[in-house]
């Protein structure tokens, strides 16, 4: 395949249109699977009972927040150090959708919070940390509308978002680097997880289904884009 070829906004646009419609495609079969192995098929908690089943969005989207900060940040610093402006144009368009996900988050963490820990918001390090999120993607979005010519804003939200990398892992650690409420996390590369293995299924199969509607909803974004700035 010409991956360069594909470089030219232009000649991208045909392929995000393909991609885009298989990825809603697998997206609502990948929902539907999710909620119903998270609502039907998942045990009760022994602990939380039924209030705990909001882990099968809170979780995935949580991850899909941060992950789509590190994928904005690099096609952000892919157009600065390349020039290229598709790449510019990828980041801008995976920045509504992180800042979506982010506020799902927060949103569902805030309804969690109120029967486990009788408060819906405390100035904890990783609710603190996911604010400030929420924040910068906003601030990205921000700062290209208020730029009125294109490379200027594209470089401006390009450094912004490679400086707020550093919010990720402080997002990620901050429960073993401070004593917060909220609970350390229950899947991790080093170490087995500590849920049963359905609920975990549910919530890796809700989080494919967000990253595939992340990815068509971010290349159906960025075909707009495409087809104004033409």
């Amino acid at each position: 395949m010409k991956w360069f070829w594909y470089a030219s906004p232009q000649t991208f646009l045909p392929l995000a249109g393909t991609i885009a419609r298989w990825c809603a495609l697998a997206a609502a079969l990948l929902t539907a699977a999710g909620l119903y192995i998270g609502f039907v098929v998942a045990p009760t908690d022994a602990q939380q009972g039924e209030v705990y089943r909001i882990i099968f969005i809170h979780v995935p989207a949580a991850w899909m927040s941060m992950f789509l900060y590190l994928v904005m940040a690099f096609w952000a610093a892919l157009g600065l150090a390349l020039n290229t402006r598709l790449s510019a144009m990828m980041a801008a368009a995976l920045a509504p959708t992180g800042a979506l996900f982010t506020f799902i988050a927060l949103w569902t963490g805030s309804l969690w919070g109120k029967p486990t820990w009788g408060t819906y918001w405390v100035w904890d390090a990783r609710l603190t940390s996911e604010l400030i999120l929420l924040f910068l993607y906003l601030g990205f979005i921000a700062l290209r509308a208020a730029i009125d010519d294109p490379r200027r804003a594209d470089r401006a939200a390009g450094v912004l978002a490679i400086v707020g990398v550093v919010n990720v892992p402080i997002i990620y650690y901050s429960v073993q680097w401070w004593n917060t409420l909220h609970q350390g996390a229950s899947v991790s590369f080093t170490r087995a997880p500590t849920m049963a293995a359905t609920m975990l299924a549910g919530m890796i199969v809700m989080a494919a289904a967000f990253w595939m509607y992340s990815i068509a909803v971010s290349l159906f974004r960025l075909r707009c884009m495409i087809r104004e700035s033409a």
